[in-house]
């Protein structure tokens, strides 16, 4: 009231100087000297309702600036800062339902984020199809079914272990990447003695499902373990660790054709089938998580993280289409081996293409949701599809060679 009374009464000068941060404080000094100034009541005075309304708008102004909160002007300055929001435990889906001390495990190997899984289980899938005909008997299809349900509960094991050691070696860079900052290891909710002691028993269990495999699985499947603990290294030391990834990823390709009986160091057929499908969906494990890679790829910069992504970024959509165009000709390279008909060529090769041309036309490099979006539903399409064809060309193998032998019974 004090100010009010006082600018009512002064020149130009000093309401000015009254519109300064400091007004607050120069008040009570202002009010003094308009009481001993006798220039004063000569002078014009000002509008009290201008004068009023500056005051009002700069207190206004001054409120705002004190309230606004430190996240705010700190990604006003810098859109590409880390969030500062801190954890919140999953109030939505499978995990909410989980003991709240069961949570963090669950994240860590990615319970609710099954996409990993799918990737690891669609080539022991394409193996398993691929390998059934080439069995002696040829397999029926309850050991197909039987056998994809082993490597199913497998892939669901050996994914969180993987996912379990990728976050040991990245506890000191997941912080720094936005995507990665709040995961059980890096928030400091799991020790990373408990996840090592969690991996271990993760890795037994996984071993348990191996062994009810046939035996020579045993010796085909443990050097796989090499792979996945090397390949967050890779990371600190290549631009291209999605080809160490390929080669992880890619293991189940080989693993359908002794599970199945199939001895690949005695059918050079299976053998050639095998190797063909192996480097075939290495490429699409590079292309998949090339686009993946596209959502961290400025945190990665910022955290000394090397990725294909990185660098090629200008190139990625070329690149991408090559990797396609190689996937799709050593896929049909193993079907030629594997002497697959028309369902496979059709279904599988061509339904992939289809696939992939579609995602990498449509997906989105720079937009961090749509590369998550293609990288979740490009797995679905693309995987069903050639696991489709494949089934498709089993069944009619399988029912065409039953009926001959059939046939060829009767005439006997």
């Amino acid at each position: 009231m004090l100010v009010k009374q006082a600018l009512c009464g002064l020149p130009r000068g000093y309401s000015n100087a009254l519109l300064r941060p400091a007004y607050i404080r120069a008040a009570k000094p202002l009010c003094s000297l308009v009481t001993r100034n006798h220039h004063v009541s000569r002078a014009r005075p000002p509008k009290a309702a201008s004068v009023c309304t500056a005051l009002t708008s700069r207190r206004q102004l001054s409120v705002s600036q004190t309230a606004a909160s430190p996240t705010a002007v700190a990604e006003a300055a810098d859109p590409d800062a880390l969030p500062v929001t801190p954890y919140t435990p999953p109030t939505t889906g499978l995990l909410s339902v989980l003991p709240a001390s069961w949570v963090p495990y669950a994240e860590l190997i990615r319970l609710d984020k099954p996409t990993g899984t799918y990737y690891l289980y669609w080539p022991c899938l394409f193996s398993t199809l691929l390998a059934a005909p080439l069995a002696m008997p040829m397999a029926t299809p309850l050991s197909v079914v039987g056998t994809s349900l082993l490597f199913f509960s497998g892939a669901i094991i050996m994914r969180g272990a993987g996912c379990a050691i990728n976050d040991l070696w990245d506890r000191n860079l997941d912080p720094h990447v936005r995507r990665t900052r709040l995961r059980p290891i890096a928030r400091g909710a799991i020790t990373p003695f408990k996840a090592l002691a969690f991996t271990g028993t993760q890795l037994f269990a996984g071993l348990a499902i191996l062994l009810q495999f046939p035996t020579q699985c045993l010796w085909y499947g443990i050097p796989s373990l090499v792979l996945v603990a090397s390949y967050p290294l890779m990371k600190r030391i290549t631009y291209y660790p999605q080809m160490v990834l390929g080669l992880t990823f890619s293991w189940g390709a080989i693993m359908g054709f002794p599970a199945l009986g199939v001895d690949l160091l005695q059918n050079n057929a299976a053998l050639a089938a095998a190797g063909l499908l192996y480097a075939s969906n290495n490429a699409w494990v590079v292309l998949y998580d090339m686009i993946y890679a596209h959502m961290d790829i400025k945190d990665d910069v910022k955290a000394g993280i090397k990725s294909i992504a990185l660098a090629h970024d200008k190139d990625t959509k070329a690149i991408l289409s090559g990797l396609a165009v190689t996937q799709i000709g050593l896929l049909a390279a193993a079907g030629f081996a594997a002497g697959s008909g028309p369902a496979f060529f059709i279904g599988s090769c061509g339904g992939a293409a289809l696939t992939l041309a579609v995602m990498i036309k449509k997906v989105n490099l720079k937009d961090a949701k749509n590369c998550w979006w293609w990288f979740v539903n490009g797995c679905l399409y693309t995987g069903g599809i050639i696991s489709a064809g494949m089934g498709a060309d089993y069944l009619i193998r399988y029912y065409g060679n039953e009926k001959l032998e059939s046939q060829k019974l009767e005439s006997e």
